[in-house]
């Protein structure tokens, strides 16, 4: 079983940068491939990036694509969402997921969620 808190969320302006944290609680956290998704209120959950357990892979939604940079740091057993240049429709809950397989954009893929931290963004 794995558990998964985020932290890291708040209230921003438009343009300001934030870094989510995900913490995970497992001891082989390099075999799993993470994710990060939202979703904001009357919307379906979406994907923004996933990380390979190596980091050599990662993926990012068009959307946020040059704007955020998911990480991780295995000796620590956290994954990060770096976010700049931040715009009011980022505006959500972002949780992180776990895979215990190939990196992907797929949440049904993701075995473990986490419960979100809220991200939102003044104009």
């Amino acid at each position: 079983q794995v558990q998964l808190v985020e932290s890291g969320g708040g209230l921003v302006q438009a343009g300001d940068s934030l870094r989510l944290s995900c913490a995970a609680s497992v001891r082989t956290f390099r075999n799993y491939a993470m994710g990060w998704f939202r979703q904001a209120p009357g919307k379906e959950r979406e994907f923004v990036a996933a990380i390979s357990g190596s980091s050599s892979t990662t993926y990012y939604a068009d959307s946020v694509k040059g704007r955020f940079t998911i990480s991780r740091d295995n000796a620590k057993n956290t994954v990060y969402l770096q976010m700049n240049s931040l715009k009011p429709e980022d505006t959500a809950a972002y949780v992180c997921a776990a895979n215990h397989g190939t990196v992907t954009r797929s949440e049904h893929a993701y075995d473990y969620w986490g419960q979100g931290t809220q991200v939102t963004v003044s104009s």
